[in-house]
Formats: structure tokens, C-alpha cells, sequence
């Protein structure tokens, strides 16, 4: 298995956050960016399936879970630089904006960052942790009393 590049794994982070935004937010920070590049369409944007594996225990033999509908996306802005967008649902403009933002991200790394994945992953961060307060809220504390022989 050969090891993945810091720019790699910095693209592969930011695709995960592009696909894991809500549709909402994505499309107010990338209207909020202002710059949108022209593009041409490789590829879609299209919906298909994918199927989901799993394994029993985490760790044992795998087995095709079902079908999750996915949309994806592949575009060239007018400077060469080509993106790819993949999202869970039928969402096609979502797909399409993460692949624009994708090849965008290839010319101008920080500011796509700055202004778009930086504050979309904060956004998220917040959720999961609202989520995590609600759910400490509902915390029942179960304990056992020992008795003595009966």
C-alpha cells in the first residue's frame, strides 16, 4: 500500500468535508466566495448507486450491507484544473459546487480553505457537539447494588 502525500491528504480532508456539509451551508459559503470560475462539465452530474459493505464485528468477513444513492460530479475550470464532487443523496448542484471547488482548490489552496472548508468543518464541529450536549443531557447513570446471599 503506498503512502498518501500531505497534499493528498489534505485534498481527501477537504472532500470529505465538502460532501459531508450540509447542502445549505455549502452553497452560502460558496456563494459567499464570490469567485466562481467558469467550468465545463467532464462528467455529470449524475445519480447512481453504490453498495455498502460491512463487516460483522468490525472485523470479521465482509457482506454487501445495501445500495446508498450517491451524485457525482467531474468538471475543468477555464484555467485546465479538473475536479471531482461525490455526495451522498441526489443532490446534483451539490455535486457539481464540490467539484468546481475541487479544481478551484488545486489554484488557490488557501483561500478556497480560508473562506469555504475551514468554516463549513467549524460549522460541523458545532453540530456534533450541540448533538453531544443533547445527548449527555438524556444520560441515565445505571449502577448495581450488590446484595447480600438471599
Amino acid at each position: 500500500m503506498s503512502e498518501i502525500s500531505a497534499e493528498q491528504s489534505a485534498r481527501k480532508r477537504a472532500l470529505d468535508v465538502l460532501a459531508a456539509a450540509p447542502a445549505k451551508a455549502l452553497a452560502e459559503r460558496w456563494a459567499a466566495f464570490g469567485d466562481q470560475p467558469a467550468h465545463q462539465r467532464i462528467r455529470g452530474p449524475e445519480t447512481g448507486l453504490v453498495m455498502v459493505r460491512g463487516r460483522a464485528g468490525g472485523g470479521g468477513a465482509p457482506f454487501n450491507l445495501g445500495e446508498a444513492t450517491v451524485s457525482r460530479a467531474s468538471v475543468r475550470i477555464v484555467t485546465g484544473e479538473i475536479g471531482h464532487g461525490y455526495c451522498l443523496g441526489r443532490d446534483l448542484d451539490k455535486a457539481e459546487a464540490i467539484a468546481v471547488i475541487d479544481a478551484l482548490r488545486q489554484r488557490e489552496m488557501a483561500r478556497v480553505d480560508a473562506e469555504i472548508i475551514e468554516p463549513l468543518e467549524a460549522l460541523m464541529a458545532a453540530g456534533d457537539e450541540k448533538r453531544a450536549e443533547e445527548t449527555a443531557a438524556t444520560r441515565v447513570d445505571f449502577f448495581t447494588m450488590v446484595r447480600g446471599d438471599n
